[in-house]
């Protein structure tokens, strides 16, 4: 049956729904199907309620918890065996429970461990959407993790193989995606994330929070990275004082972003970055933000007086009030894998000056001068504080004389590229093929679902009502069974390969 207009009930898999990124890319696409008259749910091993998208907290969609009592490690260590795991219990109980054919298509992000079951035992049509391959954000930093990850990094290609269709959030990822999995076949097709093109409400304590930041007509330039070296906010502190703007008493650069006490990168990195500004001759002035929220209070003097704030932590309505208020983004990462920094500039009609890799590539539109003033955005340079400090200059030039109209440009790049319905349009687009493709049958199903059979029905046969560790027992069986005789299959294949 082909999936023209087809209205279908599809279900999302994702590992844990907090308030990330890859879960603001999930909700949205499950809305923006919804809308369309779709059957949505999102299956999840966690979800606080207290602590997520609104559109969950309200009800807008539904959202199916199982494994959350799980643990997702041991002695803070074996994460990505424990995520594997909890994923694997999450379908179990949907195939125990009757619901796993109860879809036409399940969209798994994130973690692709389940694919391969999924496969097995029903008969809905499987999209992963890989936002960045997984076993390149892994930490390395010794010979045992790196022989810990070389089982997982070949299992994620395997379960990758089990998918009918693969989506990545941008051409950079796409190339990355080819490099990284050298055995899977296909083209994956993009799908951009979106920004939500509506306006929060400002809450009038971040109104006055400002206004103690900043003189009378002050302007200011902007970064909002988390306190991580690899955003190289260092870049932005460097550029601007490199600029004619570290000497302009009106004009200002806030540095924020997010910001855990818990996390030793986090404190560390603030501190070098203090200690930077020092060295620059930047007067700086460091506010934690949540304390002020919680507390009260704000040296008026210090910060009117400091060309440089760091903000940590800071509220979605202060994020939206200085991202309509700055004068230019600084977004400093290298090699990001895409970027939604960027587009909620751009969506406030604020330009943007990123580095000429990854993502930004894609999200900014770069001025040429004479050639594109109706559609740039921004610039793109060199991760290089001359570079950078230069491009500063030329937006300072660039403003003065009005030839570029940001405000309009920005908002309408997002408009067409980058909104919910563009996004639900890709995802429209890319169903409708999966839907209409022959179901595969791979060699290695009929051996494994005869296995999979008896390892369920002796789950069946022990399990009494209520009990909950047959349940652990048989996902961990299954974590063995994936990881073991998987794994030498595409050992064996990659021999073959190399000979």
């Amino acid at each position: 049956m082909s999936g023209a207009n087809q209205k279908l009930k599809i279900a999302f898999v994702h590992p844990d729904l907090g308030i990330g990124g890859a879960e603001r890319l999930v909700v949205d696409a499950a809305i923006g199907l919804q809308e369309q008259g779709h059957d949505v749910v999102i299956y999840t091993s966690h979800c606080d309620r207290s602590h997520c998208f609104e559109e969950i907290k309200n009800g807008l969609l539904k959202v199916e918890v199982y494994g959350d009592e799980l643990p997702t490690n041991f002695l803070n260590k074996f994460y990505i065996v424990f995520a594997n795991l909890r994923q694997l219990y999450l379908v179990l109980q949907l195939y125990l429970m009757g619901k796993i054919n109860q879809h036409d298509l399940y969209i798994t992000d994130q973690l692709s461990t389940c694919m391969p079951f999924l496969h097995m035992v029903s008969s809905a049509k499987l999209m992963f959407y890989c936002h960045f391959p997984d076993q390149l954000l892994a930490q390395r930093t010794s010979l045992i993790k790196k022989l810990y990850r070389v089982p997982f990094d070949l299992f994620e290609q395997f379960t990758m193989s089990a998918a009918d269709c693969v989506v990545v959030n941008s051409h950079f990822t796409k190339s990355i995606y080819h490099k990284t999995f050298r055995f899977l076949e296909g083209e994956p097709d993009v799908i951009y994330p979106c920004v939500d093109l509506s306006f929060q409400s400002i809450e009038p304590i971040d109104q006055d929070f400002l206004t103690g930041l900043l003189h009378p007509h002050q302007r200011f330039y902007l970064s909002i990275n988390r306190y991580e070296r690899k955003k190289n906010i260092l870049l932005a502190l460097e550029s601007y004082a490199l600029s004619s703007e570290s000497d302009d008493e009106n004009s200002k650069l806030i540095v924020t972003g997010g910001y855990d006490e818990r996390v030793s990168e986090n404190v560390g990195y603030l501190q070098e970055l203090q200690e930077a500004a020092d060295k620059l001759k930047l007067s700086h002035t460091t506010i934690f933000y949540p304390e002020f929220r919680k507390n009260g209070g704000l040296n008026n003097s210090q910060a009117l007086n400091s060309k440089v704030i760091f903000l940590t932590s800071i509220s979605s309505s202060l994020k939206e009030l200085l991202l309509s208020k700055m004068e230019l983004l600084l977004y400093t990462p290298s090699f990001e894998h895409f970027g939604i920094v960027p587009l909620e500039a751009m969506k406030h009609g604020k330009p943007v000056l990123a580095v000429n890799t990854g993502g930004p590539l894609e999200t900014v539109e770069r001025l040429v001068t004479g050639v594109n003033e109706n559609e740039a955005t921004g610039w793109l340079a060199r991760s290089d504080p001359k570079d950078w400090a230069k491009a500063i200059e030329e937006f300072k030039s660039v403003t003065k004389d009005g030839k570029v109209n940001f405000k309009k440009n920005g908002l309408r790049r997002v408009e067409k590229y980058y909104s919910r319905g563009a996004m639900t349009q890709s995802f429209e687009r890319n169903i409708e093929k999966t839907i209409d493709k022959e179901k595969k049958t791979y060699f290695w199903e009929t051996f494994f679902v005869g296995l999979l059979n008896f390892a369920l029905h002796l789950v069946f046969q022990f399990t009494l009502e209520g009990q909950i560790w047959p349940y652990i027992g048989m996902s961990v069986i299954m974590g063995w069974y994936f990881h073991s005789v998987f794994v030498l299959f595409w050992v064996v294949l990659a021999l073959t390969k190399i000979s």
